[in-house]
């Protein structure tokens, strides 16, 4: 006999506003013992000393997890010029000085070199895994550690105010992977200074955004007064560039046993014209929830992850 899971059977996303020096994991614990939720997970790790969306998974919304960690980012975050540091924040060994301070235009002229596909040398400090070892671990054990650059994807960055000499603000969009204190590392390399990131926010993920985000504080708020499931967004909220169809039913019970649907030729056109290029996802909701993820072939749908959730009004 299967065990029976602690907790409240709780499945939806939190969009946590995660504070400063407070780990991800440690986060999604706060939030599963507010809700006293039986399973929960995050959308991508933020550092310690980050700020910013951090989504957090309850329930049935862990299953959309690895659809958000390839969702866009957004990052706000400042250079300090004149230190270069061996995990590239502030809280770490300086390696190197300089008194070379760069001007925001200066800043804004390299700029460009770093938009759109490039190679990227991740951070020593990351928890890539070298052997089986994350690479922190590695790191902060005295190893020398040398990752291989990989691709990544820079939609966006600019420069938005540059408060002192001594310190420059950018704001960046991403694709997934990017490191933004490696993206500082190399813009400080091209403009031959010293510098590393000593704040660093997190303003978006895919459509998780700061104006719809909760402070842990207030969260624990809302669970005194018993009110946290007013913080608590759909499962579907990780699913936002993903078409959804309608289904039956009848079609809705076929599709949680596990077996597919045939859907008509005015539906699959529907689907096809809201597909991105590429895929085959659909989500198939009944009653105002989510029923399963489905990949669709050659006019049928065929579930490739199932959902327990009640109907919304239930």
């Amino acid at each position: 006999m299967a065990r029976r899971r602690k907790g409240d059977a709780v499945s939806g996303w939190i969009n946590l506003d995660k504070p400063y020096d407070l780990t991800s994991t440690h986060a999604v614990s706060r939030v599963r013992r507010i809700f006293n939720a039986q399973k929960g997970g995050h959308a991508g790790t933020l550092d310690p000393l980050a700020t910013g969306i951090l989504p957090i998974a309850l329930g049935e919304a862990t299953k959309t997890v690895p659809f958000l960690m390839d969702a866009d980012k957004a990052y706000r975050f400042t250079i300090a010029w004149g230190r270069t540091t061996a995990t590239l924040d502030r809280e770490g060994a300086t390696l190197a000085e300089s008194d070379v301070r760069p001007t925001s235009d200066a800043v804004a002229a390299v700029l460009p070199g770093f938009v759109g596909e490039i190679e990227q040398v991740p951070p020593a400090y990351s928890a890539i895994k070298v052997d089986g070892e994350r690479a922190y671990d590695l790191a902060r054990a005295g190893e020398t550690v040398e990752l291989k650059a990989r691709p990544v994807r820079i939609d966006d960055i600019r420069v938005v105010a540059a408060p002192d000499a001594d310190h420059v603000v950018l704001e960046a969009e991403c694709g997934k992977g990017t490191y933004v204190r490696a993206l500082v590392r190399d813009i400080a390399d091209a403009l031959g200074a010293c510098a590393h990131v000593s704040e660093l926010r997190r303003t978006r993920v895919g459509a998780f955004t700061e104006e719809n985000a909760v402070t842990l504080d207030n969260l624990e708020d809302l669970g005194h007064k018993a009110r946290q499931s007013e913080a608590l967004l759909p499962v579907e909220t990780a699913l936002d560039d993903i078409p959804a169809l309608a289904v039956t039913d009848e079609d809705a019970f076929r599709l949680k046993q596990g077996r597919s649907i045939v859907l008509v030729p005015r539906q699959v056109e529907a689907v096809k014209a809201r597909l991105k290029p590429g895929s085959r996802t659909v989500s198939a909701m009944a009653g105002g929830s989510m029923v399963a993820l489905c990949e669709m072939r050659a006019g049928r749908l065929e579930p490739s992850r199932v959902f327990h959730l009640e109907k919304s009004g239930d």
